[in-house]
Order: structure tokens, then sequence, then C-alpha cells
């Protein structure tokens, strides 16, 4: 295979940005509204394309722990609110509750 010829994959596609990730989220929670979350997976395959949205998770994450240092959004694992500097495992991002 000759060193110049284009190789047949495509490359990959680029990473989300982390304001439009942090809109997309905000907007999610909103069109969740109070007391329902969304997973982090729904975030990712809205903003990668079908193929690559595992890539965004990381992404996702980041902001999500952002955003709720920042009292915008709230992480949550069993449906309850959980440290975002501390959590692991499945979680979900909503808008923060009245509890």
């Amino acid at each position: 295979m000759s060193a110049d010829r284009p190789s047949d994959s495509p490359s990959p596609a680029p990473l989300p940005d982390e304001e439009a990730t942090a809109t997309l989220l905000l907007r999610f929670a909103a069109e969740a509204g109070a007391g329902k979350s969304f997973g982090p997976m729904d975030a990712a395959m809205a903003l990668m394309p079908k193929a690559e949205w595992q890539r965004a998770l990381p992404v996702v994450r980041r902001v999500a722990v952002r955003l709720a240092l920042e009292g915008r959004l709230m992480i949550y694992r069993k449906g309850k609110a959980v440290d975002p500097t501390d959590f692991r495992g499945v979680y979900r991002i909503g808008a923060p509750r009245d509890e």
C-alpha cells in the first residue's frame, strides 16, 4: 500500500465542544421537566454521528459535572442526587430538584 494513498476508512468526526454540549444538556434537562432525568447516552447520540456517539461520552460527563458543580444540573444515581466529583457507574442527568 502506498504511503500517499488515502485510507479507505473516513476520519472520525470531531468531538463536540463543551459549550455546545452544555447547551444541549441544559435543553434536555428543561425538556425532561421537573423530577425527570435523561441518560448521558441520549446526549452523546444527539451530539455525534450514529457510529461514533460513544466517543462523546467523556465530554458529556465532564460537562455534566461542571454544570452540576455550578448548580445548573444534577447528577443522579438510582434516583438520588450524588456528589458530582465522586460518583461511579451508571448515572443520569437532570434539572435540580426541590427536595
